[in-house]
């Protein structure tokens, strides 16, 4: 007998269907405001490198241009990130560092090269991430200029409103990923459907736009302008300016809803409003001067400019939340010292917040939409590391072909190589942006590619200085002949190797002359994969009496927590009371030797990066009120 339902009742959609839409509502604002807000500003600067005396526009080129982007979106977005690159998961996290922890995982040589190509890719993604929010709020604001009574009146405001807007954005990133994209997705729906909406409206006034779909008609307007070809290419890849946000955001919302955002709400969208903006100026060339914005009519400007601004700040949160994760990932793998990161979702492990980083991010957008007053201004700087960022992607996912499928490393190069070669093209038009402001992001990146090479260095010379030679099984022998005086209760001391003697425990024997009844050796492993189950986290034996060598292991998108890897110990046989174990710290004071050049410079920032970092018994979630820190001078 079929259930009936009363004609005012919707049946309850499955948990499971909720949770999809859910995710997929959120994707279409976190993971796609970025290559979302393009069209306010990507056809209006590729196309003002043909316009002719007075403004004049050749059919062809209007045409050629919006083929341009359309097979950009085709190809680089919807071919190389969501249908395969987006299927090279670190089980379930994407990203470039991610992808980098996949294939070293894989084994093989060449891991320090695999290492600085990913911390290429990671110091060009964060260098965008400061890019995006600037340009795409600043060419929001702008559309108040078409305005009737606000024209030139309103130029002073422009930046001062831009400002309160990135910061406003900026102050509501601590409420998570999960919280910001309740709000984002609804809006951004809304937006996609405006474009969507617009461009149809104009696509019917010239439906000879249509001929956009042949590729034929892009290659033939780089091939009529060759000397305009690279200007042309480094304005049409804006078009796909935060593809590489989507694939690092996919630890938040999951595969599977990102892709169904793309195909049933994002491309068809994006596609009808670029066409509908080669429409409109094949019918007004004169509306070139701002096609986005001119697509609307005359009532609907104002709401479509406060709309404009609010899918700007969803622009910027796809870069902002890619950050974040990207920023826990560097840390985990020990790229980057311990920072506070901090989980905004008790429901999703990959949503975080990094308050250093959001700041961080903060004064350098600041400092970008002062510097640069405009988003024509902008424009001239964005996209070189965004397609830098792409081709370090391209390359590890060769890699990765090679090693995880086995294959040939000449087939692995000719699956991606149609990519490469034309992520090659936009970045040899990208090029020409260097001397035009297109050294800011370049320089942002190697800053930061300079701190995590830095910070690698400096970490493994302070391990060598620190690696203790004695066994535990050794001094265990030691003490039987030399008892020192026993203190009750438990002793937990951090060890690099649990093999090994850390230094904290031989300063306390040295200073204190005393050891607990029981000694823990406690060492907190990160592994090259995300999570790691509980059933296999903890690993405890016993190497010499009186001494337990206890593992935590946690995966990279995982924040290390003791107290609950020692509530897992417990369950698995290791007895101890918590209100009687003291924690043992090494607080490390670092003595440089004496260097020149970059060596110094180097050692000088390491120094900092270290004692600015965060406590160790904080990171680690050690219990405060159990900590004792032992002081220790280490010569590097």
């Amino acid at each position: 007998m079929s259930a009936i339902t009363a004609p005012d009742e919707t049946p309850a959609a499955p948990p499971r269907l909720k949770t999809f839409l859910a995710l997929a509502l959120g994707s279409a604002g976190v993971v796609y405001g970025d290559i979302g807000t393009s069209p306010l500003y990507a056809f209006k600067e590729s196309i003002s490198h043909l316009r002719g005396p007075g403004g004049a526009l050749a059919a062809a080129d209007v045409t050629g241009v919006v083929s341009l982007m359309f097979w950009a979106l085709m190809v680089i977005v919807t071919l190389k990130y969501v249908l395969i690159l987006m299927r090279f998961d670190n089980r379930g996290e994407g990203g470039t560092l991610s992808l980098m922890a996949l294939v070293q995982r894989a084994g093989g040589r060449g891991a320090g090269l695999v290492m600085l190509i990913g911390m290429l890719g990671a110091g060009l993604f964060l260098g965008d991430a400061m890019l995006t929010p600037a340009v795409s709020v600043l060419s929001a604001v702008e559309g108040l200029r078409i305005i009737d009574g606000l024209s030139g009146r309103i130029d002073p405001f422009i930046v001062p409103i831009a400002l309160a807007v990135i910061a406003a954005l900026f102050a509501v990133q601590r409420r998570g990923t999960g919280g910001v994209g309740r709000w984002f997705g609804p809006v951004c729906v809304v937006w996609f459907v405006v474009l969507a909406v617009l461009g149809v409206r104009s696509i019917v006034e010239a439906p000879e736009i249509l001929w956009a779909f042949d590729p034929l008609r892009g290659l033939d307007v780089l091939r009529r302008h060759p000397g305009l070809a690279a200007l042309i290419l480094g304005s049409v890849f804006l078009t796909v300016t935060g593809a590489e946000a989507l694939y690092a955001d996919m630890g938040h919302f999951g595969r599977k809803p990102i892709n169904a955002t793309w195909f049933a709400l994002v491309f068809p969208c994006l596609t009808l409003n670029y066409l509908g903006q080669g429409a409109l100026v094949l019918t007004d060339a004169e509306a070139a001067e701002s096609p986005f914005f001119l697509l609307a009519p005359d009532w609907f400007q104002l709401p479509l400019v406060a709309l404009a601004t609010a899918a700007t700040v969803i622009a910027s949160q796809a870069v902002i939340s890619g950050a974040f994760s990207l920023t826990q990932q560097a840390v985990q793998l020990g790229l980057l010292p311990r920072l506070t990161l901090r989980p905004t979702s008790e429901q999703h492990a990959g949503q975080i917040y990094a308050p250093q980083v959001n700041w961080i991010l903060l004064l350098g957008v600041s400092a970008l939409v002062l510097g640069f007053g405009s988003s024509s201004g902008l424009a001239s700087a964005y996209g070189i590391s965004v397609v830098g960022a792409m081709i370090t992607s391209s390359i590890l996912a060769v890699v990765a072909i090679h090693r995880l499928h086995k294959r040939s490393i000449l087939v692995s190069l000719l699956v991606f190589l149609p990519f490469l070669l034309v992520e090659a093209g936009f970045l040899a038009a990208n090029l020409m942006k260097v001397a035009h402001g297109g050294y800011v992001p370049l320089l942002m990146a190697a800053g930061l590619i300079f701190i995590m090479w830095t910070w690698t260095r400096g970490r493994a010379r302070l391990a060598r200085a620190e690696q203790s030679d004695l066994d535990v099984a050794d001094v265990a022998a030691m003490l039987k002949d030399r008892p020192p005086m026993r203190a009750r209760g438990t002793a937990v001391f951090l060890a690099a190797d649990p093999g090994k003697v850390p230094s904290s425990l031989l300063h306390n024997l040295k200073h204190n002359q005393v050891l607990h009844e029981r000694v823990v050796l406690l060492t907190v492993k990160t592994v090259r994969r995300p999570r790691v189950a509980d059933a296999d986290r903890v690993e405890i034996h016993d190497p010499a009496p009186g001494f337990t060598a206890l593992t935590l292991t946690f995966g990279y998108m995982e924040t290390p927590d003791v107290t609950r890897g020692l509530a897992l110990a417990r369950a698995r046989g290791l007895k101890f009371d918590i209100m009687k174990t003291s924690f043992f710290v090494s607080r490390r004071s670092l003595v440089l030797r004496p260097r020149t050049g970059l060596a110094q410079l180097q050692d000088r920032l390491f120094a900092y990066l270290l004692r600015n970092s965060e406590r160790a018994a904080d990171y680690f979630r050690v219990p405060p009120s159990r900590v004792v820190e032992l002081g220790a001078q280490v010569s590097i």
